[in-house]
């Protein structure tokens, strides 16, 4: 290795040195060694001597391996702690190096032994108490056997997640910083040994006991709880201590829902109804405690029917129009010539008068054209 230095053959040896320097070259042993060692392979021995800047290893049945140099430095502190006779796993970086001996890093074979546990961890959904060390306003760092992760903010439990009024992102950083020194249970999801990123979760961990307490409920049980918190996509509901469900923020109520935090508060109490568990969640629906609307609608609109309604919201596919109280219909941008016309015929807030083309209350979609 070029950048590496030439052995010093004069340097103070320790015991059991003066017989490995002497061995000669090792090449025709290593050629003639049956699977000889490739570049980039590990390879198990036993150390047969140290020098100030060098670590012999025995290599049976391919002769002697050698970590000297770079190598050496840049393994040094765990070398201090290395021992004759001690067994040492290490990654070939030339198989005929410096005087013919196979030369090895520690440094790097830890490194690919490292990876090696992170795939094992992600396969086995092995769970980790790790310490947090700093915290930024997509998550939380977090370090694994000296190489550092990340925990995305979407990956936190439910009661962790922080829940900002309007996504103020100093705000949310202030809340991630609680974290910081304190130790988290997570499970590694991802890992790239390429790119030198791990990729952690907090929601795979406890699993068992969480699905315990999930077990005491059932799909279309109605239950109370408190919000904990209310984001755009919509509140939490806290159930019992350790458990907590989500109520979408398509349900809500019947009608458009555009911001959940202007409707609710943390600390009220909101009975819902258990839609869907899975996996350990419960997903909740507080509209599915609420007469449908649509189920009334179907009496009184039919396809090609003139009715009014009041504009709501304007997106990409057209204007929203209320009909009545959780009944909206779509106007589709394609019955205008340019968004810009759209909103101009169509101003929010006010009525206008509209012929029914399409009426499917069971899947509670309807379309509307601007009657002329």
């Amino acid at each position: 290795m070029s950048e590496n230095t030439t052995i010093n053959n004069q340097e103070e040896l320790e015991v059991g040195e003066e017989s490995v320097v002497n061995k000669g070259p090792m090449e025709e042993i290593v050629k003639n060694s049956p699977n000889p060692p490739e570049v980039g392979s590990l390879i198990d021995g036993v150390v047969l001597a140290k020098g100030k800047l060098s670590l012999y290893v025995d290599l049976p049945p391919f002769g002697t391996g050698l970590i000297f140099g770079r190598e050496y430095l840049n393994a040094r502190d765990v070398i201090k702690k290395i021992n004759i006779g001690d067994s040492v796993t290490a990654k070939v970086v030339e198989v005929d190096g410096e005087n013919g001996y196979i030369e090895l890093s520690l440094k790097e074979a830890r490194q690919a032994l490292l990876w090696s546990e992170a795939e094992q961890a992600i396969k086995n959904k092995t769970v980790f108490a790790l310490p947090i060390k700093e915290a930024n306003k997509g998550g939380l760092i977090i370090n694994w056997q000296g190489i550092d992760g990340f925990l995305p903010a979407s990956q936190l439990k439910a009661e962790n997640y922080p829940r900002v009024q309007d996504g103020d992102k100093d705000r949310i950083i202030e809340e991630l910083n609680k974290f910081v020194g304190t130790t988290i249970d997570v499970t590694m999801i991802g890992a790239d040994p390429t790119e030198g990123k791990l990729i952690f979760s907090e929601k795979n961990t406890g699993d068992d006991s969480r699905k315990e307490i999930v077990s005491k409920y059932e799909l279309s049980d109605v239950v109370e709880g408190e919000v904990t918190g209310a984001v755009d996509f919509g509140i939490f509901l806290k159930l019992e201590e350790g458990l907590e469900g989500l109520v979408h923020i398509s349900e809500i109520d019947w009608a458009l829902v555009e911001n959940p935090k202007s409707l609710f508060k943390v600390g009220d109490k909101v009975k819902a109804k258990i839609i869907e568990i899975k996996d350990g969640k419960i997903s909740l629906s507080i509209k599915a405690l609420k007469p449908n609307p649509w189920s009334e609608a179907e009496k009184k609109y039919k396809k090609g029917e003139t009715v009014s309604g009041v504009a709501i919201k304007h997106n990409k596919h057209g204007a929203l129009v209320s009909i009545e109280e959780g009944v909206a219909g779509l106007v589709h941008i394609s019955e205008f010539a340019s968004e810009d016309d759209l909103k101009k015929q169509l101003e929010l807030g006010k009525t206008y008068n509209f012929v029914i083309n399409v009426f499917e209350p069971k899947e509670q979609k309807m379309t509307l054209s601007l009657s002329k």
